[in-house]
């Protein structure tokens, strides 16, 4: 039986390897792959100690990283994911997608978040075909054309402003009439002539014939249903935390995120620690996921050598 099994690659995940290495527990990393969400983002600018880095190159790093220290402590379940978590006598049980069981005395949950999807008609029937949820696979293609916005948080204007560099113009949508997003983002974006906001307005259809041609919307503040002609819809919701292998074992809040105990990351479960975007915490960012991995680590060993 394992020490602890990790599950999830993001930089909640792979802080709790790198911690789990350097005290010697025996674990298990499962996770799809090693960067989590921002491995899509062309530049990162708030992780600490790099200026600027691309998503692609941070999940690097972090392999880099999980290779360097994890010795004969940490094995590295990659391309697969945790599909059920069961206790059991003694610890836990979790099972993959390819079929493989682990058991562990305890468990370490960074599951992190999906993307939310755009939820009006004609979304799904557009999707790959104008509507897309990765500016950075498919930004380029829309050089040239108008394009849209939907999210007024740091993922919605940091879409903008990469779209802004070939995009004929980029028109941000935002159900509320305050942004989530930095001020010194907002700024940037507001600052180009190309960058227009509409808020707050929610969209209601995605227009198109073999592709995407328009998007309608209502204005919040008139009342009325109005259409903007756009070739591509770049959607930037939020996202929906990936606990379903956890629903019945553990207590969520109202969106289906694992409570957590902020000072330790224990959860509702004796033996269970969570941490990341797959928590209630209440900022989610890169930092705070890393910093929140190892503080669940740090406890999470104390409790295994007291069993």
């Amino acid at each position: 039986m394992n020490d602890t099994i990790i599950i999830g690659g993001g930089p909640a995940g792979v802080a709790g390897g790198i911690y789990a290495a350097r005290k010697k527990l025996k674990a298990v990393l499962i996770a799809e792959e090693i960067g989590g969400q921002s491995t899509i983002s062309d530049g990162i600018e708030n992780w600490v100690g790099s200026v600027k880095i691309s998503g692609a190159d941070l999940a690097k790093s972090f392999r880099e990283h999980l290779d360097a220290v994890k010795g004969d402590a940490v094995t590295l379940v990659l391309g697969d994911r945790v599909v059920s978590l069961a206790k059991i006598d003694g610890g836990f049980s979790v099972a993959t997608r390819s079929g493989k069981e682990f058991t562990a005395k305890s468990v370490f949950i960074a599951s992190g978040a999906g993307r939310r999807k755009l939820d009006v008609p004609g979304a799904e029937k557009f999707e790959n075909k104008g509507v897309t949820y990765c500016a950075s696979c498919d930004g380029p293609l829309f050089s040239g054309m108008d394009v849209a916005v939907i999210g007024g948080g740091n993922a919605g204007f940091e879409t903008a402003l990469q779209l802004l560099a070939y995009a004929k113009s980029v028109t941000l949508f935002h159900r509320h009439k305050d942004f989530k997003a930095d001020p010194v983002t907002i700024e940037k974006a507001k600052a180009h002539p190309n960058m227009h906001i509409v808020a707050p307005a929610e969209p209601t259809e995605v227009k198109g014939d073999q592709f995407v041609t328009g998007l309608a919307y209502l204005d919040k503040d008139s009342g009325e249903t109005k259409e903007l002609a756009v070739s591509g819809i770049f959607v930037e919701a939020g996202v929906m935390p990936n606990t379903d292998f956890v629903k019945g074992l553990l207590e969520f809040d109202a969106v289906g995120r694992i409570i957590a105990d902020p000072r330790s990351q224990r959860t509702s479960v004796e033996g269970i620690w969570a941490a990341g975007d797959c928590t209630d915490e209440l900022y989610h960012q890169n930092n705070i996921a890393a910093g929140d991995g190892t503080k669940a680590i740090e406890d999470l060993y104390l409790w295994v050598k007291k069993q």
